[in-house]
């Protein structure tokens, strides 16, 4: 009660925040009457101007003010559309390194563009992340006028660019793209051998769009860029057909942790089944011989037992695609590891592709933390502010609405069972139709939409639309018409669509859709019409109370059921949202509100009474915050394995970048030459040891495998005055010579082939050094893997798997720069470049090539089947192709993609016309 009077005297600490900005609000308007004199040119020169002034010493901070204020105007004139005050204050906030929340609706899209105009006058470059593809392209396209405007350029990332393209859109002011096509930009970058290659210029400042579902719901998963390795399809058929046999008692399923494990009644089952099969290479199951044949075992059953079709992966053209848990978006490209994605095509018998070996991969969490500057924007991250706070070091700031919301938010409804729950659902949406109220409903996966779209078919209920993974191509056509009066839009997890729901229906779209191919006069009058018709059905959907958001049932997160309300009520206009809930609901029945059952039968509820109260809807909402914290904690662990292996990706990156930039990196292998030196006679020589007690022949063949050359340890070891450290000088000193001696002999053999090129063995070291690196790495990866499954166990033993997994982390590191260090010298100690003068090139079969020129109108090669041998004259065209003659008057004006006139059939061009 005294925090609450406290907060209405003195407002909340967030109010406080947004207050500190309006000095420099103020100062902005004040900027505008001076700034809307300018003609377009003298605005646009303001962009040099501001780079200058950089460039003599003044802080990007200084010149906020002045900057917000030029990109305001520059919106007005390029996009008729002026920054409200609060939109401002969101852009100081991205500024600052923190996370606006804004509502749906108050326009982030262009609040993104006052922070990027400021930071790219640094010429760094800037980075807009966005959750797909389409509002990549969309953002960059709309926004990309206020910059083109001001004189910056901009790029877009997406899905299928080559690596020149990528290139040219990272080198420009702005970039647009997605989360996943920056972040596998950055491992492919640290896979090329030469700088030239790369696309990524650095990671100065990036405004992550629909933050909350990239920084913590896709960071979930790590990025993996992998190969194919051994195809073991034909085992993955044999183990899928095997977990039928599997019934009730034999597997336990914990839902909350999401794993499942054989009990000891399934694998005596198994190894039963399995021997009967052949497949058991010995009498127990868990024997060393059948670590794989496990392994496949608990990925078919996790593949049967959790992971439901039309919920968590759909079957489209012969593939198993997965569903984001939150997004109900499809993922295509992105596939389960450890052999799950192989279980789930073998359980849904569609082809089975390889298994894939790792290359490089990294976590959201740990891309995101490479650049030096991060915001972000969406319009739910004040419940997940802990974790943003904890992981990125950013604040949340609540931005206030340009216009104060009007959206009525009821009380949950919860019934004691799903059927009541939906058949009440499907009452108040025909309600809501017969009125003309458009209707938002949320559902939590396909098969509840499709499911609740069945019922409202039955209850012959008009035209309604089904938003979920099937259609997902139709994203944004389904949710720009959903404020239709009478419209009803069933959708899965409204999270960062990215469209606005607009009462009446969204006239960019219908102009697009309608007025396309149409100019001038006839433009306009159809856009009038549009306009129009949409402002009438606006009216329409204001007086029957605006969008009507209902949600089937609560999420994990809090942050899912207010995205999802945040679609009603934008800019003001009038809204209603409810959920409707049941016992049977997962969240209920997985993570139950305590007595909540006990509860609804003290109250006798009747078939189809629900209970509505504000204590109840405040119970669940505290079941989801532990929920939520749970799973905070779960990825904050997560992150503390991946930190580890992140701390050794950045060693190993740094160290190739290091490589690619130096021209001569002799100085690196001799000193790994030295250090394997230093290595073999460790291991054969103890310390303080006399010399017959060295293991001679274990030196002399270890030098001989490493570093290819023979030396008389034996006969030193005889030698009155020897040492450790004279044998040391004497192998180094040998290894050396006979290096210079190879490289003496390859320049002596480029030098008589005419060949010429004294920095051919430099660049041979680059590369060997390179393509240890990286192989080394990947097994390194694979073995980090592997150890973090199983480091858990440790903790039976009291002992800290954490510390473990650092410590163990840390040896394997040491090992594979020993192993570097052994491979590098080995192969280059063995390594002979042959040389060969060039042979004369004989003379080209000019029969056997083909000239290739596309029609660009036509996109057919108008050169195809044609020799450059042909003969040039239309006489000896026909007669060396034992063509008829013809008229050459018949020939005039004929086109190249014509029927040829002597009624060959063919086209002029390959016929009498191939001259």
């Amino acid at each position: 009660m005294v925090i609450a009077a406290l907060k209405r005297i003195f407002g909340s600490a967030n109010d406080r925040h947004v207050k500190r900005f309006q000095g420099r609000v103020d100062a902005i308007n004040a900027l505008e009457p001076e700034l809307s004199k300018l003609t377009d040119e003298q605005l646009r020169a303001r962009t040099a101007e501001f780079r200058q002034q950089l460039a003599n010493g003044t802080k990007l901070d200084d010149l906020l003010v002045p900057a917000f204020a030029t990109v305001r105007e520059a919106s007005k004139r390029a996009l008729g559309m002026r920054h409200f005050d609060v939109q401002l204050i969101g852009g100081m906030v991205l500024n600052e390194r923190s996370i606006a929340e804004m509502r749906t609706g108050e326009g982030k899209t262009l609040v993104a563009t006052l922070p990027v105009y400021l930071n790219a006058l640094t010429g760094n470059g800037v980075h807009v992340v966005t959750v797909n593809d389409y509002l990549a392209k969309r953002d960059a396209e709309w926004m990309g006028q206020v910059y083109k405007f001001l004189g910056l350029t901009f790029g877009i990332i997406i899905h299928d660019l080559s690596d020149e393209q990528r290139k040219a859109a990272y080198a420009a002011d702005v970039t647009y793209g997605t989360n996943n096509e920056f972040g596998f930009d950055y491992l492919r970058d640290n896979m090329k051998y030469s700088r030239a290659q790369m696309v990524q210029r650095g990671h100065a400042f990036a405004i992550v769009d629909e933050v909350d579902s990239i920084l913590i719901d896709e960071a979930r998963t790590p990025l993996i860029i992998s190969g194919p390795s051994e195809d073991r399809s034909d085992l993955y058929t044999k183990v899928d057909a095997i977990i039928p046999i599997i019934g009730e008692g034999d597997f336990d399923l914990d839902e909350k942790q999401r794993a499942v494990t054989f009990t000891d009644q399934g694998i005596e089952k198994l190894e039963e089944r399995l021997a009967a099969e052949g497949l058991l290479k010995s009498e127990s199951l868990y024997d060393l011989e059948n670590v794989a044949l496990v392994h496949h075992l608990n990925s078919a059953l996790r593949a049967h037992k959790m992971f439901q079709r039309d919920k968590d992966y759909i079957v489209r053209n012969d593939e198993v695609v997965i569903i984001d848990e939150f997004t109900g978006r499809m993922m295509p490209g992105r596939r389960y590891s450890e052999g799950l994605h192989q279980a789930l095509e073998a359980k849904e018998h569609v082809k089975i592709q390889p298994e894939n070996q790792t290359l490089a991969s990294i976590t959201f969490q740990n891309y995101f933390r490479l650049y030096k500057k991060l915001a972000g924007m969406t319009g739910t991250a004040a419940t997940e502010a802990a974790e943003f706070a904890d992981i990125y070091g950013l604040d949340v700031v609540t931005i206030p609405t340009n216009v104060p919301v009007q959206r009525k938010d009821d009380d949950d409804a919860i019934y004691r069972t799903a059927a009541e729950k939906f058949d009440a659902i499907a009452d108040i949406i025909i309600d809501c139709q017969k009125r003309g109220q458009p209707v938002l409903v949320g559902t939590t996966s396909i098969e509840k939409s499709e499911m609740l779209a069945e019922l409202l078919r039955q209850k012959k209920v008009g035209e309604m639309k089904v938003l979920n993974a099937r259609y997902h191509e139709q994203e944004a056509h389904i949710v720009a018409d959903a404020g239709v009066p009478g419209a009803i839009t069933i959708a899965t997890n409204m999270a960062g669509r990215g469209t606005d729901i607009k009462l009446g229906g969204n006239l960019e779209m219908r102009v697009a859709e309608q007025a396309a191919g149409l100019e001038g006069a006839e433009r306009d009058a159809k856009i009038a019409e549009i306009s129009a018709k949409i402002e009438a059905d606006k009216q329409k959907a204001l007086a029957a109370g605006g969008l009507m958001v209902i949600g089937t049932e609560r999420h994990e997160s809090r942050r899912i059921d207010n995205q999802l309300r945040g679609r009603s009520g934008r800019q003001g206009d009038p809204g209603h949202s409810k959920f409707f809930l049941s016992l049977q609901d997962d969240l209920m029945r997985i993570f139950p509100v305590e007595s909540m059952d006990s509860m609804l039968s003290k109250l006798g509820l009747e078939q189809g009474e629900a209970i509505t109260h504000p204590w109840v809807t405040k119970a669940i909402e505290r079941a989801q915050g532990r929920v939520e914290a749970r799973n905070f904690d779960i990825r904050k662990n997560i992150l503390k394995y991946d930190d580890v292996m992140n701390d050794q990706r950045k060693v190993i990156f740094e160290q190739r970048l290091d490589l690619m930039d130096s021209e001569d990196v002799s100085d690196t292998i001799t000193e790994m030459r030295h250090d394997v030196v230093d290595d073999i006679i460790a291991k054969a020589i103890p310390e303080r040891s006399y010399p017959e007690q060295w293991n001679t022949e274990q030196l002399e063949a270890a030098v001989k495998t490493y570093l290819n050359i023979e030396v008389p340890v034996k006969a030193w070891a005889e030698e009155d005055d020897i040492d450790v450290e004279m044998v040391r000088e004497r192998i180094t000193k040998a290894a050396d010579d006979a290096f210079a001696a190879k490289e003496e002999r390859t320049l002596k053999s480029l030098a008589d082939s005419g060949m010429a090129n004294p920095t051919v063995m430099r660049q041979v070291e680059k590369s060997i050094l390179l393509q240890s690196i990286d192989g080394l790495w990947r097994e390194h990866l694979v073995t980090l893997d592997h150890l973090s499954k199983v480091v858990g166990w440790r903790g039976l033993a009291q002992r800290d798997p954490l510390n473990e997994y650092k410590q163990e982390a840390f040896e394997l590191f040491q090992a594979m720069l020993a192993n570097l260090r052994e491979l590098v010298t080995t192969q280059l100690s063995h390594v002979e470049i042959q040389t060969r003068a060039p042979e004369p090139a004989p003379a080209p079969d000019l029969s056997q090539l083909e000239e290739t020129h596309i029609d660009p109108f036509t996109g057919e090669n108008d050169a195809e089947g044609e020799l450059l041998t042909r003969p040039r004259t239309a006489a000896a065209a026909a007669g060396a192709a034992g063509l008829a003659p013809i008229d050459p008057k018949l020939l005039v004006g004929v086109s190249r993609n014509a029927p040829c006139p002597c009624g060959s059939g063919k086209k002029f061009k390959h016929c009498h016309g191939a001259y």
